[in-house]
């Protein structure tokens, strides 16, 4: 977290940040009693164990919009609240989805790679490096929240048919408005040209797309992932770019940590980047802003809070 961003809070409170590193858990862990609020990391586990050993801990202030890094039902079960960070992400994440989106399409970093490795494997000609177009193609979001939103409004612009598969159907007005069709997630799949998945993680959200469901997609389709990597079997999504069950995929998180599977590298049908969704400057200074807006709201009420109600 830029610390520039935590300008206001540090004029309030008293607070303590990591020098030159991050807090490991044990750290945190052994501090943790004598604070009121942790400002967590996205990738920074806030489990039971945490929990129990925070007698004085009131707002968990999360550093993202996902919050599957916190065990938020136990934490409402403690009366503990918890927050995160909607509006900073919202557009660079839609951003980066299209860029993925175009790059895989137009077979972008794939002709690139090559070209710097002085052609090799690469043949030049009216009829070679074929890509697939994006104007005039349907694009299939799973999860419409704000991102999905987001990008449905850059996907109509290039000139796509957007559907869109929700845990809850928007209402016609807002259908309308985004110009956006609601699908089931079997008539989607089946019907896509690309699949950007834009849910948040959660139990029921794990491996939305499994073997099963990359069968169901066209041979021709792209799918992307700017969400969470577990929602995707990275295993079977390998599987299905080499056996061209699939077209090809963007992904900017993966499912195992922080880097692809193994098999995922050497496949030329798909290009990855990682988790710079929102990696900009301007972007984690105001996510930064955002954490402490909501620390200060929460103890002070004097400004609204981005409040997780449930896990």
């Amino acid at each position: 977290m830029f610390r520039e961003g935590f300008t206001e809070l540090e004029k309030r409170y008293e607070v303590t940040f990591p020098e030159g590193r991050d807090f490991t858990y044990e750290e945190v862990y052994g501090m943790i009693p004598e604070y009121d609020v942790l400002c967590s990391m996205f990738d920074f586990p806030v489990n039971k164990e945490l929990i129990d050993h925070a007698p004085n801990l009131k707002l968990v202030s999360n550093y993202a919009v996902g919050y599957n890094n916190i065990d938020v039902a136990y934490c409402l079960e403690k009366g503990v609240i918890v927050t995160n960070t909607p509006s900073p992400v919202t557009v660079p994440t839609a951003n980066h989805a299209l860029g993925l989106m175009l790059d895989a399409a137009r077979r972008i970093t794939e002709c690139d790679r090559k070209l710097r490795t002085l052609g090799e494997g690469m043949k030049v000609g009216v009829l070679e490096n074929l890509g697939v177009p994006v104007s005039g193609q349907q694009l299939g979001i799973i999860g419409m929240g704000r991102i999905g939103k987001a990008l449905a409004k850059r996907a109509v612009a290039c000139g796509m048919d957007v559907v869109y598969h929700n845990r809850h159907q928007l209402d016609i007005e807002e259908e309308t408005r985004l110009n956006v069709v609601y699908m089931s997630k079997e008539e989607l799949l089946a019907t896509s040209d690309f699949v950007s998945l834009n849910a948040p993680y959660t139990p029921s959200t794990y491996h939305i797309i499994g073997e099963e469901e990359l069968k169901q997609m066209k041979p021709t389709a792209i799918l992307i992932n700017t969400a969470r990597g577990p929602l995707v079997d990275e295993l079977a999504l390998a599987k299905a770019l080499k056996e061209g069950t699939i077209s090809g995929a963007g992904l900017d998180v993966f499912e195992f940590g922080d880097y692809p599977s193994p098999e995922l590298l050497e496949l030329d049908n798909i290009v990855m980047t990682p988790h710079i969704g929102t990696q900009t400057y301007k972007t984690r200074v105001a996510m930064a802003e955002a954490v402490c807006n909501n620390v200060i709201g929460f103890l002070e009420g004097d400004r609204p809070i981005t409040r997780v109600l449930r896990p």
